[in-house]
């Protein structure tokens, strides 16, 4: 039993209904907000470490909510991105080994 037949797709793959432009974007859009979110979340584990490496944990309140801000601004402006949340992942990285 066949399911699809991909191998005579006309077009490129997108047919005339299909809007390849604003796939495309999705997809720019969904890569963007994964590796946000992902310094996001390697930022909190950071923060983890250094509460309860360092017993710091007001600077890992701290951490998280500055990572926070930071991700939400890397979400808005295209041109700061990820460098945002990765900012404060090297800050708090610096902790973590100077405390």
């Amino acid at each position: 039993m066949n399911m699809a037949d991909v191998k005579h797709a006309s077009h490129g793959g997108y047919s005339p209904d299909m809007d390849g432009r604003a796939h495309e974007a999705t997809y720019h859009g969904f890569v963007k907000f994964a590796e946000i979110g992902a310094a996001v979340v390697i930022c909190h584990v950071l923060a983890l470490a250094v509460g309860g490496i360092k017993h710091a944990w007001l600077t890992a309140i701290f951490g998280v909510i500055l990572s926070l801000v930071a991700g939400g601004v890397g979400a808005v402006a295209p041109s700061v991105g990820v460098r945002a949340p990765a900012a404060v992942g090297v800050l708090l990285l610096l902790a973590l080994i100077f405390y």
